[in-house]
């Protein structure tokens, strides 16, 4: 059982599962290990995953050990933050987003 106040690591494997099965939106986090932007936006992640948490299921995505999903979604730069509902991809933003953005991509995720 993953806990939900944090991040969940998918796989390859699981993504596509989680994304059509999670009763709440997602907002997935492709991001790679050595990637500077990244790791600067990882500390904003892990608090949205907490201010979110009951609303919004965020996962986190390694594209460097996972790259099939990323061509699926033709990921071609990290961070991208990919933002599911009912398992359909609705928004995107490429880099790292202010949390302001950020906030207001999951605001209107959790409303529709």
């Amino acid at each position: 059982m993953h806990s939900q106040a944090s991040p969940v690591e998918l796989t390859d494997t699981e993504f596509q599962s989680f994304i059509t099965q999670a009763s709440l939106p997602v907002m997935v986090d492709f991001y790679s290990p050595t990637c500077g932007p990244c790791k600067s936006i990882a500390p904003l992640i892990l608090k949205i995953a907490k201010d979110y948490f009951g609303r919004v299921l965020i996962a986190k995505l390694d594209t460097s050990s996972n790259p099939g999903t990323a061509m699926h979604y033709q990921i071609r730069g990290v961070p991208s933050l990919l933002f599911f509902k009912n398992g359909k991809l609705v928004d995107q933003i490429v880099g790292a987003p202010p949390e302001s953005q950020l906030r207001h991509s999951l605001e209107s995720l959790s409303e529709k």
